[in-house]
């Protein structure tokens, strides 16, 4: 891989950043394997991305038009942040063009686009009921491109270097699931590979964030944690070189790497048993897991079942 890519001509990486908050920016700073700036010094020319560019201004958008000239149908084109289409894309404009007509022109030349973020891949927060902005994904204005999506809030590091290296070693997208993520990273839930795990299956649940049972490390489930319907990398992965998670600090998994995330309920309300055991899990340990919520939700019930059911939310479809 490190021949590959190190052999060829570097290839053009145009970034455009749309309606976000720069998070998927900072996130990618901090891979460490490989490195934003191995990448950007030693794999491939980093020709239009607004945060990390000394140019600004004209001089920047002379760049950009430079680089879509001189590698047309050739450069990989990453977006982060949504489209807004409300006021005819007037929310958002970057040298007096709105972000929708910028992604239609920048698009027409790429090779493939990267909608990096939940809000690139899925519209994100800014699409969040009532979406004043009107925003959009890419994938819902660019229908003759392939696209992958690399959806999180912010993505994780290595995932972001992950997906381009692959791209620029092999020169094609890595296998995509039915929401184009890479199931190399998107592949299983959070709940498949948490180390919290077996305490789910056991039924041992901790009840508030500082009980006796959060600091045995018990399993969040009834603290609202979205592990079981929430496809990434981060149990495998981590954040910060792999030194930990939300999970492994105390805090349940928010899904947000899944679609409309934040209109999907409270990040505190326990999420409710599927009427069928959850099928990225096998057989047994569906079992388990039923076997576990079933002596958690028997032991809710001698506190008060009504309140307890009160404060219960469904669980999506994982088919949809």
């Amino acid at each position: 891989m490190a021949e590959a890519m190190t052999a060829a001509r570097r290839p053009s990486v145009i970034w455009l950043p749309f309606q976000e908050c720069t998070g998927c920016t900072e996130s990618i700073t901090r891979s460490h394997s490989p490195t934003i700036e191995s990448l950007i010094f030693n794999v491939i020319s980093l020709d239009y991305q607004e945060t990390l560019m000394a140019a600004a201004g004209h001089q920047a958008e002379e760049a950009l038009q430079q680089a879509i000239k001189d590698n047309f149908g050739k450069y990989l084109l990453i977006v982060d942040g949504s489209i807004p289409l409300g006021q005819d894309g007037a929310y958002s404009t970057i040298g007096g063009k709105s972000n929708l007509e910028t992604l239609k022109e920048v698009a027409k030349g790429a090779a493939a686009i990267v909608a990096m973020g939940s809000c690139a891949a899925y519209g994100g927060i800014p699409k969040a009921n009532p979406n004043p902005t009107g925003a959009v994904s890419v994938a819902d204005v660019i229908k003759d491109k392939p696209i992958v999506n690399i959806p999180g809030c912010p993505p994780i590091p290595v995932v972001m270097t992950g997906v381009l290296a692959h791209y620029l070693t092999f020169g094609s997208l890595p296998e995509l699931d039915k929401l184009g993520r890479p199931k190399a990273f998107y592949g299983e839930t959070i709940h498949d590979r948490c180390y919290r795990r077996a305490f789910y299956d056991q039924g041992k649940f901790a009840k508030t964030f500082d009980d006796e049972g959060a600091r045995n490390g018990w399993c969040l489930f009834e603290l609202g944690c979205k592990g079981p319907v929430t496809h990434n990398a981060c149990a495998t992965t981590k954040w910060n070189g792999g030194t930990s998670w939300p999970v492994e600090s105390g805090h349940g998994c928010l899904g947000c790497s899944e679609p409309d995330f934040w209109d999907a309920g409270s990040f505190y309300k326990a999420l409710s048993m599927p009427a069928t055991p959850l099928k990225t899990v096998g057989v047994a340990a569906a079992a388990g897991a039923a076997v576990g919520v079933a002596i958690s939700l028997a032991n809710r019930a001698k506190k008060g079942a009504a309140k307890a059911a009160h404060e219960t939310t469904t669980l999506p479809d994982l088919e949809k």
